[in-house]
């Protein structure tokens, strides 16, 4: 007897929905990142700290979804490219922070309205208070999880 895709078991699992949606979205906008002359790291690296300047290479690891030895990895080059710059935390020598350069912001600035007008066609056929409810049961599960 064959599943039909409505009972099978991927197309029920949550964890199997919420990768592959994620996959989805993230491949629809790859070719605006490979145009752009950037890969999705370092998009999501220089997006994470477009808001809050810099953050510790332990916050911007779980902010980016990478382990710190590739990140860090990633973050070398990066400062190579002079689009992010690492220091000592000043009241925590152990701690190092990462932030943005000039050049990093002006590499991502268009990128970060051409992901909003991406993520605005993802969600066209969605009504507001469907956006809204998708997004907040997201947050909740992440909150929840973490």
């Amino acid at each position: 007897m064959t599943k039909s895709a409505d009972n099978s078991f991927l197309d029920n699992y949550l964890s199997h929905l919420l990768a592959r949606a994620s996959h989805l979205v993230s491949e629809d906008f790859t070719p605006v990142l490979k145009k752009a002359g950037i890969d999705r790291g370092r998009w999501r690296i220089l997006a994470a700290l477009s808001d809050v300047g810099e953050m510790t290479i332990g916050t911007l690891a779980k902010a980016v979804l990478m382990k710190q030895p590739t990140l860090t990895k990633i973050l070398d080059r990066m400062e190579g490219e002079d689009l992010v710059k690492r220091h000592n935390a000043p009241n925590d020598r152990r701690s190092i922070l990462v932030r943005i350069t000039d050049r990093g912001r002006d590499m991502i600035s268009d990128l970060l309205v051409k992901s909003k007008e991406h993520e605005v066609q993802i969600l066209r056929s969605y009504s507001t208070e469907e956006e809204e409810v998708l997004k907040r049961v997201l947050r909740t599960l992440i909150e929840r999880m973490e």
